[in-house]
């Protein structure tokens, strides 16, 4: 068992107390957290002491692992950190690592010649934009789209090593629903992580009714991998293609798509052809009135609400439940609008 491992989930523990700025963090108490985050992902039972624990806010306020933790005593007894938005996760990258990764994106560089590596263009662009950014190189010629007050995304990598191994997880949920803002704790099996539109998810099954949910990262406020719980595999679900058949991330199981046809003004019809709606768009006919266009998707919000920002420019034909819920949220916009009269 690698000491550097373990060393990393203290440090990280520790972090994650001195950024709930809502409870004073006694040392017992990091010890506590820390203690139940080793048994929790290692399995470890034997404790930490104190000195340990001393020596490692020690290491991430120093410049050894290139944290600068600010992290301060308050009274004597409580631990925080100083700069309120400080984590050691938004550390800088230290030269040392500026160098590696440098060497890495020159071996992408190489490998992205092969076809079976053409998605990686986008990946290569972004880290060469980075490390330029961080080397102080040259101005920002590109930009992504990108939400920097966005939660969540820090969970990314230990999820995605999670899935990978097949671990059960107990997550703390905070839905947008959720009238005691209190976040509530259910045991899930980690399945798959998706993106839409620069927001993550994650599709899991819970263990209590074993149905397939969509977690927001965002709302998720902690978990914890449960070592002593059987992971509950979903082989009759192709993961690979589930969501094949859907705009955005809403489905469940029993959804089947439908075919939607629309017609899409001569204005906009260009960009519905060069920029689709979804993968399964096909162009019907073309002529005086605009453009017919059919996808077969899911009925779900995601794809009412690409319907609706297209505004006066697209009319829905089929099927008819579609129709009738574009034409009442419509209607329901229009009655927003009217008290302010005509000005």
């Amino acid at each position: 068992m690698s000491t550097n491992k373990i060393a990393l989930i203290r440090y990280q523990t520790i972090d994650k107390c001195l950024q709930n700025h809502f409870r004073k963090w006694t040392l017992e108490d990091l010890i506590e957290k820390v203690s139940e985050a080793l048994y929790e992902y290692e399995g470890i039972t034997s404790g930490i002491s104190k000195r340990t624990i001393q020596g490692d806010i020690q290491v991430m306020r120093s410049d050894k692992l290139g944290y600068n933790a600010p992290i301060i005593v308050v009274d004597r007894k409580y631990y925080e950190y100083e700069e309120k938005d400080y984590s050691i996760h938004n550390s800088p990258v230290s030269s040392a690592d500026l160098d590696k990764m440098k060497e890495v994106i020159s071996v992408m560089k190489q490998l992205n010649g092969f076809n079976y590596f053409d998605d990686m263009n986008e990946i290569i662009t972004r880290l060469e934009n980075n490390l330029s950014k961080q080397n102080h190189q040259q101005p920002n010629y590109i930009q992504f789209e990108e939400n920097p007050l966005l939660k969540g995304l820090e969970h990314l990598n230990r999820l995605y090593q999670i899935i990978v191994k097949k671990q059960p997880l107990l997550i703390g949920y905070l839905s947008f629903n959720n009238k005691t803002n209190e976040p509530k704790q259910s045991i899930y099996y980690p399945y798959l992580l998706k993106e839409y539109r620069n927001r993550w998810f994650l599709l899991c099954k819970a263990k209590k009714d074993k149905v397939l949910y969509t977690l927001a990262l965002d709302r998720i406020v902690d978990f914890y991998e449960l070592a002593n719980e059987p992971f509950v595999d979903a082989s009759e679900i192709n993961f690979e293609h589930y969501y094949d058949n859907v705009l955005g991330v809403t489905k469940t199981q029993k959804d089947r798509e439908q075919r939607v046809v629309f017609r899409v003004t001569k204005k906009l019809a260009p960009y519905v052809i060069t920029k689709p709606i979804h993968a399964s768009q096909k162009v019907i006919e073309i002529n005086e009135n605009g453009t017919l266009f059919t996808i077969d998707v899911v009925h779900n919000y995601e794809l009412e609400r690409e319907i609706l920002g297209f505004g006066e420019e697209i009319e829905i034909l089929a099927p008819r439940i579609l129709k009738r819920n574009i034409k009442r949220r419509l209607e329901n916009a229009i009655k927003i609008y009217s008290k302010y009269g005509q000005k």
